[in-house]
């Protein structure tokens, strides 16, 4: 099968088309073939070595992280899904792979893909929404009147996340570009700070719960706009020992990861707050949770562009870049 592959870290011209042999298809297996897959910040931190440490994939591997397609083949052990069903996913961090023509993805890692959407709407979300359920439901547990700070709310995970956090109840101010200030409102946001023209430090007070996509300098500056108990949950700040737990890291990477988020943890008690970081994580009962939402209206996808299967390079760069206005990158099969 066609598929891109990382032949070597640390640099761009390491992500090569060529043919890989077909996925072998477990008990517990759908096998898909690939229809759509989202482009997503990871796939180039992947590509580029960030993660060695703690990811180490053996190169050569397909890269990508989420995918709609058609089911082809099922394993002897499942019985939720069947030849012909059109599904989506983000596959386990341990089975990437999804800029390819198929996938074997395990079926407690799959749903079936929202009615309403397109194969390339509903290949933008399975990375966002997921990470959007997992800071907003599981860790922050959102109540209704609640106030929640999401930033970069015009990229694929600001939003999903507006939408999201309306949804449970809360109220919602974001950061973003001029340019995209009537896309969140739209959206639902109640609060959009123009970062160009405001610091949101300064006019942002007593949050309840803040998701950070950004890191450095908005995450210490987010502490600051949190009421006492509040939260700062991020997926680009320095990683904390409690990922490294879950990702099986050995005792020394433990403690380097650590000390990488001491400072920030520190500053964060001194405020009464919380600071943690998110790695998500493969799920396909969230993943019909979420369908549901948005086949009953409560979300939409926002997609900047797509291109073709062959152009999978040139659309890892163009998000890279930051060349997108507005949502997620999609690569479509051809």
């Amino acid at each position: 099968m066609r598929a891109f592959t990382v032949e070597r870290y640390g640099t761009k011209d390491g992500l090569r088309a060529g043919e890989v042999p077909d996925p072998e298809v477990g008990a517990d297996d759908v096998l898909v073939r690939v229809h759509a897959a989202g482009v997503n910040p990871l796939d180039y931190r992947i590509r580029d070595g960030e993660f060695k440490a703690i990811l180490p994939y053996k190169v050569p591997f397909v890269l990508g992280h989420d995918m709609a397609g058609v089911v082809v083949q099922v394993g002897d052990a499942v019985q939720r899904f069947s030849v012909g069903d059109e599904v989506y996913a983000r596959p386990d961090k341990d089975r990437i792979g999804t800029f390819a023509e198929f996938i074997a993805v395990h079926q407690d890692d799959v749903a079936l893909k929202p009615s309403t959407l397109t194969m390339e709407q509903a290949a933008s979300l399975p990375l966002v929404a997921l990470t959007s359920w997992q800071v907003l439901v599981e860790r922050a547990r959102v109540r209704p009147g609640q106030k929640v700070l999401v930033h970069a709310g015009s990229g694929g995970l600001g939003t999903i996340a507006i939408q999201l956090a309306k949804h449970l109840g809360a109220s919602v101010a974001t950061t973003t570009s001029t340019a995209n200030v009537e896309l969140v409102k739209s959206l639902g946001a109640d609060v959009v700070i123009d970062y160009k023209k405001q610091a949101f430090e300064t006019v942002l007070h007593d949050y309840d719960v803040v998701l950070d996509s950004l890191g450095g300098q908005t995450l210490e500056k987010s502490l600051r706009v949190l009421k006492p108990g509040g939260k700062v949950i991020s997926v680009a700040g320095p990683p904390d020992a409690a990922f490294a737990r879950e990702v099986g890291a050995n005792p020394v990477v433990r403690l380097v990861i650590g000390a990488l988020s001491f400072r920030t943890r520190r500053r964060a008690r001194r405020r009464n707050v919380e600071y943690s970081f998110l790695f998500m994580k493969a799920d396909g009962n969230q993943l019909r949770e979420l369908a549901t939402l948005v086949d009953a209206g409560a979300m939409r996808p926002v997609i900047d562009r797509v291109f073709p299967f062959e152009a999978t390079r040139e659309a890892l760069d163009y998000a890279e870049q930051g060349r997108a206005k507005a949502g997620k990158v999609v690569i479509r099969m051809t």
